[in-house]
């Protein structure tokens, strides 16, 4: 997918996210506003850069699991709550506004995916 007329967005243009956690475990959906977005976030939102985006609160690892029926992906990422809600004295031991920072990842997309996702978004 390497083209002059893509564009560079962050998620959060063409997609939306939920978060889960369990201990220091840290679920990370990263759904597509409109399946056009699917492609480009399956090929550009690896487990290798999911880990970039949160080494710096400790994260060790990242498994990223495809739900190609939904159209949506799951990233599972490892030790990034500091100890969990019980242990931390992080603000958001919960980690539930996380998902907003993986959403800030930078993907390359045609306009027309872009312009998809904000017509389903309702921009």
């Amino acid at each position: 997918m390497i083209s002059d007329d893509l564009i560079e967005v962050p998620l959060y243009e063409i997609a939306h996210g939920r978060t889960g956690d369990k201990g220091d475990r840290l679920n990370v959906s990263i759904i597509p506003f409109d399946d056009s977005g699917y492609d480009a976030i399956a090929e550009q939102a690896t487990e290798a850069r999911m880990l970039d985006m949160f080494r710096h609160r400790g994260a060790t690892e990242v498994r990223r699991y495809d739900l190609p029926k939904l159209k949506a992906f799951n990233f599972v990422i490892e030790n990034v709550l500091q100890g969990g809600v019980n242990n931390s004295l992080n603000l958001d031991g919960h980690g539930k506004t996380l998902s907003f920072h993986a959403l800030t990842m930078t993907v390359r997309v045609t306009p027309a995916v872009l312009a998809a996702a904000e017509q389903a978004h309702g921009d």
